[in-house]
């Protein structure tokens, strides 16, 4: 049975590589595969989740030839958006963009890498920081006057270099093997994005906040996600890796008896944005991974956040697996693999969420159990069903993980969060094969190209 399901998911997933002939048109689109020419140009398929939703999402794949490139710099990249990372979220023309090789968001116009000193302002350094605002001297308050002006300078600087501006109508697909590292794919105010077959390494901010009141202890925050979805309808993540390379939190020194976080989410969805499908991705051993919706606050998110996951691997993954606030979140044949000390929650129910969580399954750790898989940010309820659970030691089975955590737990929460999913294409496998097809096709580098 496992075997047959199998094949026909890598039949389906196949077949969906194929555009139509319409999807085609546009140029020759030279040097590249007729495989990377065809994937350039694909959409998102009808009903594969939110992303499908409304006009549905094509990317670029209408792009003329001239709006064809292939890029191996920084430089290249903003060129092909559109010349000005000022102002290429404004540039709606189509357009696909094939990355080559490994893209740096810390080179310059000449090539050569910067690093955080350069991005400076000559007011700041993390040692005056340290001596300046540490609670012993400074106290509990937000940090203030000329040393945070001289950071919040020092921040502006490397969101001009390493925060790439991205416009509607537009595909960035990686060629085999690509990679973007140290910087930020920005889609604000920008419909209609494809972002596919890219790993995504180490998105640092090298100056991060002290906020003395985030929590018991206070907390260092970081501002720059790998991907940052704002504003923006109708797009779709795909096949893409989300690692901090050989720069993990769990190796970041401590600061004021606090972690120093330089890195936010993998994938982050806020400020309204929303029909977005997130499907056969791999977030890797990270703190802060997905967070749907950015504030508590009702107002413009109600009714929007509306988010698909699907066939995605989270694979040592902290938190935010996803948080989710306002949403309609489908959350299905998804695997988690959680393990270490520093696991928090996998999915986080937050103010009006609404999370419906179907055949998902789960490999556990030592110490974590069923209970643990889910945090009350403030919702109400969440429906769970399906799921497949695997604990350190034990034989794998089918847990009511909801249950679990309503026995642990006071209030609880409750079990319909008020609507069902009918966007979603192919069909809905057992939790007990999630395993085996996610762990297959899962991640950058596994599309023909």
């Amino acid at each position: 049975m496992r075997r047959k399901m199998m094949s026909a998911l890598l039949v389906g997933v196949s077949l969906a590589v194929l555009p139509s002939a319409a999807a085609t048109a546009g140029g020759r689109d030279d040097g590249l595969s007729r495989a990377a020419r065809l994937l350039g140009r694909q959409a998102l398929p009808a009903n594969d989740g939110w992303g499908a939703a409304g006009p549905g999402t094509t990317g670029g794949a209408a792009a003329a030839a001239d709006r064809v490139r292939v890029v191996a710099t920084r430089a290249e990249l903003v060129a092909a958006l559109g010349g000005d990372n000022a102002t290429n979220m404004t540039d709606a023309t189509p357009k696909i963009i094939y990355v080559k090789g490994v893209v740096d968001g810390f080179e310059d116009a000449d090539g050569a890498l910067l690093s955080c000193d350069d991005l400076a302002d000559p007011g700041y350094s993390l040692d005056a920081y340290l001596a300046a605002y540490d609670p012993a001297v400074w106290g509990r308050v937000a940090p203030s006057g000329p040393l945070e002006q001289a950071r919040l300078r020092s921040v502006a600087n490397q969101t001009r270099q390493t925060q790439i501006n991205v416009g509607p109508n537009t595909t960035i697909i990686g060629l085999r093997g690509a990679t973007l590292t140290g910087l930020t794919l920005m889609i604000d105010g920008a419909d209609n994005v494809i972002v596919r077959n890219l790993t995504f390494v180490d998105a640092r901010d090298c100056f991060p906040a002290w906020t003395p009141t985030d929590g018991d202890a206070g907390a260092w925050n970081s501002q720059y996600d790998q991907i940052s979805v704002r504003r923006s309808e109708n797009v779709w993540l795909d096949h893409n890796t989300f690692t901090d390379g050989d720069n993990p939190d769990r190796a970041q020194p401590r600061y004021f008896g606090r972690p120093y976080q330089v890195h936010d989410g993998s994938a982050d969805i806020t400020h309204t944005a929303s029909y977005v499908t997130v499907s056969y991705n791999t977030f890797g051993a990270r703190d802060k991974t997905m967070l749907i919706g950015s504030s508590n606050t009702v107002g413009p998110d109600v009714d929007r956040l509306k988010v698909t996951l699907h066939h995605n691997l989270f694979d040592g993954s902290f938190q935010r697996l996803p948080r989710v606030r306002f949403g309609q979140v489908d959350i299905y044949n998804n695997y988690y693999k959680l393990y270490g000390e520093s696991f928090s929650y996998a999915w986080g129910v937050g103010v009006q969420s609404a999370i419906h969580a179907e055949n998902n399954a789960f490999a556990l750790g030592a110490g974590i159990t069923p209970a643990d898989l889910i945090y009350d940010w403030g919702g109400t309820a969440i429906t769970e069903k399906g799921s497949w659970v695997g604990q350190s030691g034990q034989r794998p089975g089918p847990v009511d993980v909801l249950a679990a955590y309503n026995a642990a737990h006071d209030p609880d929460l409750g079990a319909d969060s008020g609507w069902t999913p009918t966007l979603r294409s192919g069909p809905l496998l057992p939790a007990a094969v999630v395993p085996l097809a996610v762990t297959a096709l899962a991640g950058a580098g596994r599309l023909p190209i």
